[in-house]
């Protein structure tokens, strides 16, 4: 992978193409979400210290923080790029139903809102099962959602997975080698341990966690192929391990619409079991994020599918509470992260990325997605959500000019 370099060179550019804007942007035609977990943007208290610690101006998140203040360049296609001028980000994202107050219900823990991510609702889902687990099953028979909206219209879509689909040893212990394509299976059920051999790619470890309550299309029985965790299902060819991601960026095999989930270290959800780079607990948690995005983001911009009017969406799933005695995450206090990258950005302000202060949710995802698609019908709340153009140039979002929420 190539490593991402920083610079406070805001302001040069190496390439024409980085620096050059069209008055109207194409439309966007290929999506690439990278699903992060569990930290807020923003919060009032234990900004960089505590339980949970905010994103935005922490010092162990320095590729994501160089992406908002413009002084993010990167190694793309082997050219180093200033590639804060592709970014801008929202400064008013909440959790879903939140309200100034916090007084709301409660759509908490992951899973609801992955789930919510993709149909517009959790469906009453307020806990972390797997889709068949024995006890509490949370697999949903509605076909109202959005990768189904997506191939009935004919468009594609797949979701990679970190950790799943990957070859076992004589011992039937795990390794970090995935298995042949033909092999790939639907990730029905959780899985954690070690590799007997091989390490993982980003942050080193022999560590892994692969947790299907972050795979939202999964819990979709007419998209999760039934209770069949083998290479028969007939939906697995709609789930890849992520290593498979970067033989499809290079192929230019990847899908209109693919979902993109790290294991539970590299998506800043758990930290390993030795800390990283000398860190522990939130502070090691955030930098395995971190440092999982500078490599990634990079790979995906340097492939045709991005080059040719495509975004990459980092998207986190909820807000957290900060610590304080009477903390109320869903309040308008703590802001979720969500930034965007794409040549069809928004324009930078003064060579600083764009901030919305449009009041966001995971529906104005899911509308923006039925947008750019042309999709109906809107999927529940994201009938009542504002969509994204707010941080792309006029004409990316279709129908921005009714949707944008001013």
């Amino acid at each position: 992978m190539h490593q991402t370099r920083y610079s406070n060179l805001l302001g040069i550019c190496t390439l024409a193409v980085a620096c050059t804007f069209n008055a109207h942007a194409q439309q966007i035609k290929t999506v690439f979400v990278i699903a992060m977990e569990n930290h807020n943007w923003t919060q009032p208290a234990n900004k960089f210290s505590g339980g949970i610690q905010q994103i935005y101006m922490n010092p162990n998140a320095p590729f994501i923080n160089s992406l908002v203040d413009g002084t993010a360049w990167a190694e793309v296609n082997d050219v180093t790029q200033h590639i804060s001028e592709q970014v801008a980000y929202a400064n008013a994202y909440h959790n879903v139903l939140a309200t100034p107050s916090g007084d709301n219900p409660d759509i908490h823990p992951s899973e609801p809102n992955y789930i919510w991510a993709e149909a517009g609702s959790n469906l009453g889902v307020l806990n972390d099962n797997d889709p068949y687990a024995t006890n509490g099953p949370t697999v949903q028979n509605t076909k109202h959602h959005l990768v189904t909206l997506l191939a009935n219209a004919g468009h594609t879509w797949r979701s990679y997975q970190e950790d799943t689909d990957l070859a076992k040893d004589a011992n039937g212990k795990l390794t970090n080698v995935p298995l042949s394509t033909d092999q790939y299976t639907v990730p029905l059920s959780s899985l954690s341990g070690r590799f007997s051999s091989g390490v993982n790619q980003f942050n080193g470890s022999n560590q892994y966690n692969y947790a299907a309550k972050h795979n939202p299309m999964v819990f979709f029985a007419d998209t999760n192929g039934g209770n069949n965790a083998t290479a028969s299902n007939p939906l697995a060819p709609q789930y890849a391990p992520l290593q498979q991601l970067f033989t499809d960026l290079a192929n230019n095999t990847v899908a209109e619409y693919n979902w993109i989930t790290p294991n539970q270290y590299n998506d800043m959800h758990t930290t390993l079991s030795d800390g990283y780079k000398g860190l522990t607990g939130d502070a090691a948690k955030i930098r395995q994020g971190d440092d999982f995005l500078a490599q990634v983001v990079p790979a995906i911009m340097a492939s045709k599918a991005y080059q040719e009017n495509g975004v990459i969406i980092l998207w986190w799933d909820e807000s957290e509470e900060d610590g304080m005695t009477g903390d109320k995450p869903d309040d308008f206090s703590h802001t979720v992260p969500e930034i965007i990258i794409s040549k069809h950005a928004r324009q930078n302000d003064h060579g600083v990325p764009y901030a919305s202060t449009v009041n966001l949710t995971h529906s104005s995802d899911l509308r923006t997605m039925e947008e750019i698609f042309h999709l109906t019908p809107l999927l529940l709340d994201a009938a009542n959500a504002p969509d994204l153009s707010d941080l792309f140039q006029p004409g990316a979002i279709p129908g921005d000019k009714v949707n944008n929420g001013k």
